[in-house]
């Protein structure tokens, strides 16, 4: 059983993801607004946040940059529940690292398995204990790089994009792969998400980010 926090201000809909998620065995926790989805985040350490984009007060982007900037609550995955159907801000919310973005109407069936999906990829990451290429050594654990002496602290995504990498080091991943092992993506119309999320992940690892290159026309590989 996972602990998921469901935050939306309209309760019909707290109500109905509730309902769905408890029949399945979560046990689930609400918030009606930023500032309360914060404090429980805090307090309550859930597996999951299911993140309405549209909150009174602080809004649902404003609360997720918070959650990813606080040391309790960065690695909490987060799918984005939101009436913003544009394909402009769904790409905003992937861009920032969400681990998901599902737009209202939804149905109820297709989040509980987009949120079995992400708690599954999750878990995966947690099971196995570290990966080593060399000098480099991903901690699955801690969610960390450590090259010798020095730490680097990742969010899921860049982790799952390095585990990719570095499990197979040596190779060229097609971005339509990386898209899907990585977001759940069977098309390509996230690239820009997996452009943005590259350079981010060169730029914090700083004199280490050449080993990631990148195979004009292709995609991405990992050089060791």
């Amino acid at each position: 059983m996972s602990k998921v926090l469901i935050v939306d201000d309209e309760r019909d809909i707290l109500d109905l993801i509730r309902m769905h998620l408890e029949n399945e065995g979560h046990e689930v926790t609400q918030a009606v607004n930023g500032l309360e989805a914060l404090q429980k985040a805090i307090s309550d350490s859930p597996d999951l946040v299911v993140l309405d984009w549209m909150l009174p007060g602080l809004d649902g982007l404003s609360v997720f940059k918070r959650l990813r900037t606080e040391s309790r609550t960065r690695d909490i995955p987060v799918i984005m529940l939101t009436a913003k159907a544009q394909q402009a801000d769904r790409l905003t919310g992937l861009e920032l690292g969400a681990d998901d973005y599902l737009t209202k109407p939804f149905s109820p069936r297709e989040l509980l398995l987009r949120v079995n999906a992400v708690l599954r990829r999750v878990k995966k990451v947690a099971t196995t204990s570290e990966t080593k290429v060399g000098d480099y050594t991903l901690d699955r654990k801690n969610l960390v790089l450590l090259v010798g002496s020095e730490r680097y602290d990742l969010t899921s995504i860049e982790f799952k994009l390095l585990a990719a990498f570095m499990e197979n080091p040596d190779v060229t991943h097609e971005r339509g792969e990386l898209l899907q092992g990585v977001w759940g993506y069977q098309d390509d119309t996230a690239t820009r998400t997996l452009d943005t999320h590259i350079k981010r992940l060169r730029e914090k690892l700083g004199p280490h980010g050449d080993r990631i290159v990148t195979v004009r026309g292709q995609g991405y590989g990992w050089k060791k």
